[in-house]
């Protein structure tokens, strides 16, 4: 039996509440399965497009949902350690990708109405930027207030940094669609 790899991204999207649930569960084991459950979503969003191209299952069900499901994750963890810490220097950096993701979906509904793909397609940066971001929401879910929360935040912001140099190249490539 061959996994599907759109089920993997409906995984992602359905492992999102579980996430939240663990995240707030008062028992000394819910950071950690909150951590391993974002691990896992992160790992089939890897994943999922590798199987897909190379048991050439792409499906446009599976290109569409995939940067939803990616945004789903990661715009709900970042409003959770928003939430958590409370603070502005974790606040703003958090908006700024939400704003980000929310820019760039937008350009690719754009892109799709004029069947242009290849403009907003994933860039090697982008992928570095989702890198550094998973690695930077790990560490903040931690919960812990010494090093390992500077390190996060340090990340959360070179992640921003990433966000915004991306979105530079997504408006470079697909600005004839702009104009």
């Amino acid at each position: 039996m061959q996994l599907h790899p759109t089920s993997l991204t409906f995984f992602r999207i359905l492992s999102t509440p579980m996430l939240i649930v663990f995240f707030y569960m008062p028992f000394s084991w819910s950071e950690v399965m909150s951590i391993v459950t974002f691990v896992i979503a992160a790992i089939t969003d890897l994943f999922d497009g590798l199987l897909a191209r190379y048991f050439k299952k792409t499906t446009k069900l599976g290109t569409f949902l995939d940067p939803v499901a990616d945004k789903i994750i990661v715009v709900s963890s970042l409003i959770l350690v928003v939430d958590w810490y409370h603070v502005w220097w974790i606040t703003l950096p958090s908006i700024a990708m939400i704003i980000r993701e929310i820019i760039i979906l937008s350009l690719r509904e754009l892109a799709a109405d004029f069947g242009e793909k290849k403009c907003v397609s994933v860039s090697r940066i982008g992928k570095w930027k989702t890198f550094f971001q998973m690695f930077s929401l790990v560490g903040m879910f931690l919960k812990e207030n010494g090093l390992i929360l500077i390190l996060s935040v340090m990340l959360l912001y070179f992640s921003v940094f990433l966000t915004y140099y991306s979105m530079i190249q997504y408006f470079r490539s697909s600005w004839r669609l702009l104009k």
